[in-house]
């Protein structure tokens, strides 16, 4: 299906003239499909425990500077639905993604890669997740994540 600018209105919640490629630090949320809590629990003693899909979770966040050089990172937390962490983006002009997803352009279109940039950060870390916990549940193709990311 094509996207059709006069019947499909979804809004960003981005700033439209901000690059996200700019250095900086950044807090991002990212939610679990339908609010699922898959990564783990927290327990009566509060202290959030993974499971083996929350360690999926942490071990493809700690593994974004490997792919992205320009990336550092600062604190995170994964939670039973969600996840919050701070990316910092330390250089300006870098190589972008590296065993991850394939940077097709260098546009600033909606939906298409930028080299260094948060989304295609983020995206590629949401894919990676997706790919591996896909795996171990044996279902392939099915949605880990809420659409987009705060």
């Amino acid at each position: 299906m094509k996207y059709n600018p006069d019947t499909r209105h979804r809004r960003s919640i981005r700033l439209p003239d901000y690059d996200y490629k700019q250095n900086g630090a950044y807090f991002v949320t990212v939610c679990a499909y339908q609010r699922e809590c898959l990564f783990g629990g927290v327990g009566e003693d509060g202290v959030m425990r993974l499971n083996d899909y929350g360690a999926v979770v942490e071990a493809c966040w700690t593994a974004v500077p490997v792919h992205f050089p320009q990336a550092e990172l600062g604190v995170y937390v994964v939670m039973p639905n969600h996840f919050h962490g701070i990316v910092i983006i330390a250089e300006k002009n870098s190589v972008g993604a590296r065993h991850a997803v394939p940077l097709q352009s260098h546009s600033a279109s909606f939906g298409r890669p930028v080299s260094g940039s948060l989304p295609t950060i983020i995206r590629s870390f949401k894919s990676a997740v997706t790919k591996r916990i896909n795996a171990l549940r044996n279902v392939p193709g099915s949605p880990m994540w809420q659409r987009n990311y705060y």
